[in-house]
C-alpha cells in the first residue's frame, strides 16, 4: 500500500514526492519579532518572495519543500498553501517548538512548572496532525524537534518524548534541528528509546559537524541525517562547505548513501526587522540560497567521484523513504 504524506495542499503519496529540499524556511521570525511594531511584514511581500523561491527550485526539478519553521517562529500554513498552490509546489509543513534559547520556552516552561506540559504538549501534536492547524484544515507532515548545543534540556526533552509517542502512534516522520551539529547521536538515541522508527527520524543540521566517526556514531543508529546548512558558513558554528562535501563523500564511500540528505536551512524572508550582516559574514554567506547545492555542491560531488544516481538517492529516494515511500 503506498504510503501517504499530508502536505498543505493535502495528501500525496511519498513515491512521488520527487526531488526534495528537507530544510527550508519560506519565512521565519524569532520569537519576539511580532513586538517590533515598526516592522510589520506585508504577506503580498511574503508571498511574492515565496512564488520566486518556488519558481528557482522548481527550475533545477525540485517538486517538494518541507518546511520546517516550527509554530513559534511564525508558521503561517494558510501562506504556505497559497504558494503552494500558485507554484504547484509540495510543500510540507511542520508541528512542533524550536529549541530552548532561541524558541519561546516561557509558556511551556510554566505549565512544566505546575505537571501539566507534558500533556498539553502531545495534545497539541497530536491535535494538529489528526485534525489539522487551528481552523485551517491544512495538516503537518513532520513533526520538527530541536535541541541545544551540547545538552537537550528537561524543555526540550518533554518536545522528544512527546513527539516518539506521537510517531509510534500515527507513522508521522521527524525532522530535527541540533545546535552546531551537537546531540545527534543522543538525540537519535532518545527518540528510538522512547520507541520511535528510525527510519522515520531526520537528524538535521549534522553538517555543523565535521568528524566522521561522529556522523558513524549518529547512521548506526538507523536515521537519517542532514547536511542540510549547505551556504551558512563562518557563523553559528558552521564549518566551510567544502569541509562538508570533503565529509560527505567520505561518508558516501563508506555506504551510508541510503541515509544522507541534503538541504540549505534557508531564511527567504526574515520576520520583524531583517538582519543586515557585516560584510565579511555577507560574503562568507553569499551562497545561502535555494539553489546553492544545484550550482555548485553536486558539481563538487562528482568531481569527487559520486555518481549521478547516488545524487538522485540523496535528493530523491531517501525523502521518499523517510516518508515511507520505495523510491530508490
Amino acid at each position: 500500500m503506498t504510503k501517504m504524506v499530508n502536505t498543505v495542499l493535502g495528501p500525496v503519496a511519498a513515491d512521488q514526492l520527487g526531488k526534495t529540499l528537507m530544510h527550508e524556511h519560506f519565512f521565519f521570525g524569532y520569537p519576539g519579532y511580532y513586538g517590533n511594531t515598526l516592522y510589520v511584514n506585508d504577506r503580498e511581500d511574503v508571498l511574492k518572495k515565496g512564488l520566486e523561491v518556488a519558481a528557482k527550485v522548481k527550475a533545477h526539478g525540485v517538486q517538494t519543500v518541507v518546511d520546517a519553521t516550527p509554530n513559534d517562529c511564525g508558521r503561517d500554513p494558510e501562506l504556505l498553501k497559497e504558494i503552494a498552490e500558485r507554484s504547484e509546489l509540495n510543500i510540507i509543513c511542520s508541528t512542533g517548538y524550536y529549541y530552548e534559547g532561541e524558541g519561546a520556552p516561557a509558556y511551556f516552561k510554566f505549565k512544566q512548572g505546575i505537571g501539566q506540559a507534558e500533556e498539553e504538549i502531545y495534545e497539541l501534536l497530536m491535535g494538529e496532525i489528526t485534525n489539522g492547524i487551528g481552523k485551517t484544515g491544512i495538516k503537518p507532515g513532520v513533526i520538527k524537534l530541536a535541541s541545544s548545543k551540547d545538552q537537550i534540556t528537561p524543555y526540550e526533552e518533554m518536545f522528544f518524548k512527546a513527539a516518539a509517542k506521537i510517531q509510534k502512534e500515527t507513522g508521522i516522520s521527524m525532522i530535527t534541528h541540533t545546535q552546531e551539529g551537537t546531540m545527534g547521536p543522543e538525540q537519535a538515541e532518545l527518540l528510538v528509546s522512547e520507541g520511535a522508527d528510525p527510519g522515520r527520524i531526520l537528524i538535521g543540521h549534522m553538517d555543523g559537524n565535521t568528524d566522521i566517526k561522529y556522523h558513524k556514531r549518529t547512521l548506526d543508529t538507523g536515521v537519517f541525517v542532514g547536511f542540510d546548512r549547505f551556504g551558512i558558513q563562518g557563523f553559528v558554528g558552521a564549518p566551510m562547505d567544502e569541509d562538508r562535501v570533503g565529509l560527505l563523500i567520505g561518508l558516501i564511500g563508506s555506504g551510508y548513501e541510503e541515509q544522507l540528505m541534503m538541504s540549505h536551512d534557508t531564511v527567504n524572508v526574515w520576520l520583524g526587522k531583517a538582519p543586515q550582516f557585516p560584510a565579511e559574514l555577507a560574503e562568507l554567506i553569499e551562497n545561502w540560497h535555494v539553489t546553492h547545492i544545484f550550482e555548485n555542491i553536486i558539481p563538487s560531488l562528482k568531481n569527487g567521484g559520486v555518481t549521478d544516481e547516488q545524487i538522485n538517492t540523496i535528493l530523491v529516494g531517501n525523502p521518499s523513504r523517510i516518508f515511507g515511500g520505495e523510491v530508490k
